[in-house]
């Protein structure tokens, strides 16, 4: 089984209204993977980032285009087992002398990861589908 989790960038050119190339590729290559079974999944922190920019935007179609594509992916809600991993990671990625954010900051970074590390199961194949790769490397 294959596994999609989308990131907060993806997200935004999936329920971006423009008719942009980058956002209709993005929407196609979206209704393939539902076309082939390949499970997707919309992540609690991907969306709270990108509704908590919409919102403050006062971008009401952005939000009515971000309920549809939640309610036609699958949700994955954040869970305090969730934020328990994410603090794990963000420990051991500190403890190694990296970092992925600001020490004050809340890592949206980490707690997609953990979000991922929990939903894939027995997913054969894991991808975050991400504008920005560095973010999580």
């Amino acid at each position: 089984m294959r596994l999609v989790v989308l990131d907060t960038g993806t997200l935004g050119l999936l329920t971006n209204p423009r008719a942009q190339a980058d956002a209709l590729a993005c929407r196609q290559w979206a209704q393939s993977l539902l076309a082939a079974g390949i499970r997707v999944i919309v992540p609690g922190i991907a969306d709270y980032e990108l509704r908590r920019e919409l919102i403050r935007a006062r971008k009401t179609t952005g939000l009515h285009r971000l309920d549809a594509v939640r309610a036609g992916f699958e949700f994955n809600p954040m869970t305090q087992a969730a934020l328990d991993e994410a603090a794990a990671l963000w420990a051991a990625v500190r403890n190694a002398g990296l970092t992925t954010a600001h020490s004050a900051a809340l890592d949206g970074d980490a707690i997609l990861a953990a979000q991922t590390i929990l939903a894939a199961g027995a997913a054969d194949v894991v991808t975050i589908a991400t504008n920005n790769p560095r973010h999580l490397s």
